[in-house]
């Protein structure tokens, strides 16, 4: 199978049959947002996993009663940095550097132009900077996820001021992107499995310049 026979086959899945899906699928599927490409490698942004019943049913309301919520086998909440500080740049940096046997402070002249950028824009632009790396693992994630023919259902509708303080995501310093749901789809009741999948055309979808 293909990446692209994967994706024809994956769907926003909209009922969940609440079976388990196995936990080697799910590490797989993080993995992927692990290890899906950020700017200057920053990686600003974390994947908080949920199984707990009682956690996803007091998330249930937040994200507007939505059944996937806790019909789902885990829930992958993606959380980006509020702020960029230096605390978290020199760490990316010295990490970097350490495994990559580099002396330390190697990349000076570029983090502290990094950070110079930084310090000249807003906390609000550094979590939009950091949600929209966020978006890019969760892509994968999706994408991953059909791969393992796991079911996954993306989600921008919920409020994220609930879900971040239910999660105590302040006192960490996150803020909650997106949720992708992981499950199995309930295909008898899932008003969406049989429909066609619908797409732009290529030919208006791709603008060349040859």
């Amino acid at each position: 199978m293909s990446l692209i026979d994967d994706l024809q086959w994956r769907y926003a899945t909209k009922k969940m049959n609440g079976k388990a899906v196995q936990q080697e699928k799910v590490d797989y599927i993080v993995e992927a947002a692990r290890l899906a490409p950020t700017s200057s490698g920053l990686q600003p942004y974390k994947v908080i996993e949920i199984t707990n019943p009682d956690l996803k049913a007091k998330i249930q309301p937040i994200a507007f009663g939505q059944s996937q919520i806790q019909d789902a086998s885990h829930l992958l909440v993606f959380a980006a940095y509020d702020e960029y500080t230096k605390e978290r740049v020199d760490a990316t940096f010295a990490q970097q550097e350490q495994e990559r046997d580099l002396p330390a402070g190697f990349s000076d002249a570029y983090k502290n132009q990094l950070f110079g950028t930084l310090q000249r824009q807003t906390s609000e632009q550094h979590f939009a900077h950091a949600a929209r790396q966020a978006y890019i693992g969760f892509g994968l994630a999706i994408a991953a996820a059909a791969e393992q023919r796991v079911d996954a259902t993306p989600m921008e509708g919920f409020d994220n001021a609930q879900l971040d303080e239910l999660l105590g995501l302040p006192a960490l310093g996150l803020r909650s992107v997106t949720i992708l749901a992981l499950g199995y789809r309930d295909a008898e009741n899932d008003w969406l499995v049989n429909l066609k999948k619908v797409r732009v055309p290529k030919e208006d979808f791709v603008i060349r310049h040859n």
